[in-house]
């Protein structure tokens, strides 16, 4: 039975795991700063019947998924661009994983799950010698399908 809370739970406590990316074959996980296209649109297929001469009807047509996109500081780990690196040279690795919001004592709260993911976009860090900021890597994801376990 899901916890119903007055207080909503915050958006900076969560954790990312994508199975199957490391070179053993094992899950990346965590390390991410920001998480973001949580969605799913269903583009609508309008007709119209000829008798009813002004009403458009709708009906729910293919279901889109956003790409998600991943943020982190940049560590010195090579592993997000050697997974993009493998889907420029051959066939893409599609793999699943999972995006976990966790409340105050680190337990799941909610957990979506992704399906059959690809890297198709990577941006490395923008650099600045008059700065002060975190250098980070951007990693877009594509994939076929969420859900919500």
């Amino acid at each position: 039975m899901a916890v119903v809370r007055d207080d909503p739970y915050s958006a900076n406590n969560f954790e990312v795991v994508i199975e199957g990316v490391l070179d053993d074959g094992r899950a990346l996980k965590g390390s991410f700063a920001e998480v973001s296209g949580l969605e799913v649109e269903f583009t609508p297929i309008e007709y119209r019947v000829g008798s009813e001469a002004t009403t458009v009807r709708k009906m729910p047509g293919l279901a889109k998924f956003a790409n998600i996109t991943l943020k982190r500081g940049v560590m010195g780990s090579d592993t997000v661009f050697k997974w993009m690196k493998s889907a420029m040279n051959g066939p893409v690795q599609r793999v699943s994983g999972t995006i976990t919001l966790l409340d105050e004592g680190r337990q799941a709260v909610m957990t979506w799950r992704f399906h059959r993911a690809w890297p198709c976009k990577w941006s490395g860090p923008s650099l600045n010698a008059k700065a002060n900021e975190v250098a980070f890597e951007t990693l877009e994801i594509c994939h076929e399908g969420l859900e919500l376990e």
